[in-house]
């Protein structure tokens, strides 16, 4: 009887220590869904006026795939497998659904290739500043447990986050960073948009996945912003959400 109590507290404390362990390095899958029924509602009642005669027929949600592979040194996020559901209506296609954005934790760098309509562009920069507040709710996603936090990016865009510290690594999908652990879910209530990693593949990355962007008009995300800002200006409304969907 001893033997197998030993036995059992041997097996409860190699659990544990497995469990408290941090994951260092892996493979994130974040699932990106997007209302886009919510889209449609905030259109100009112009652009709003032929789309409603078939709401019905369209999608309530958009949904893609990317992968993030990381260790503690550095990330990249890249589109992932094909979606079941391919939505071809232009008002539900994101600037961002081409994204690979690499980010260095030791420097504080990131680098990111955008396809922005019809022009590429190559973003240099440091990593975003986001004022997050961290508070008490706590949910767990992909197995991890998260705390959650909320953020304003660019002083005007409200932000929801989930992190855990299990991964110590302070980044996220696109360029969500800045929090004490990676960032599992976030969303981002002006766009209707919310990242969710569904699972983590605790392998480690080869080296040569880590390959910089390279291709791209080069600029920082102020210089980007403010191209954009002009050459969209035209598509009144419509225009605030490209620009913002362009600086994730």
């Amino acid at each position: 009887m001893k033997n197998i109590l030993l036995l059992v507290l041997a097996i409860t404390a190699s659990f544990i220590s497995a469990n408290a362990q941090h994951t260092m390095h892996g493979k994130i899958e974040y699932e990106r869904r997007t209302n886009i029924h919510r889209t449609i509602d905030q259109m100009d009642d112009e652009q709003k006026q032929w789309i409603e005669k078939m709401r019905s027929q369209i999608p309530k949600h958009s949904v893609s795939y990317f992968d993030m592979a990381f260790t503690t040194q550095h990330s990249i996020y890249m589109p992932g497998r094909e979606s079941d559901q391919v939505t071809n209506y232009w008002f539900a296609r994101s600037p961002a659904a081409e994204n690979v954005v690499y980010t260095d934790f030791t420097t504080g760098r990131v680098t990111a290739e955008k396809q922005i309509y019809e022009e590429r562009f190559l973003v240099k920069d440091t990593m975003r500043k986001i004022k997050w507040k961290i508070q008490d709710e706590v949910r767990t996603i992909a197995d991890y447990k998260c705390r959650r936090a909320v953020g304003l990016m660019y002083d005007s865009v409200y932000v929801v986050a989930f992190y855990t510290e299990d991964i110590p690594a302070s980044g996220g999908p696109e360029m969500f960073s800045g929090l004490p652990g990676m960032i599992l879910e976030v969303a981002v209530p002006r766009l209707h948009t919310t990242w969710l990693a569904l699972k983590v593949d605790f392998n480690k990355p080869d080296e040569k996945t880590f390959a910089i962007p390279k291709k791209g008009k080069e600029v920082t995300q102020k210089e980007m912003h403010a191209t954009l800002s002009t050459s969209l200006k035209r598509w009144g409304s419509f225009a605030d959400r490209a620009v913002w969907w362009s600086l994730l």
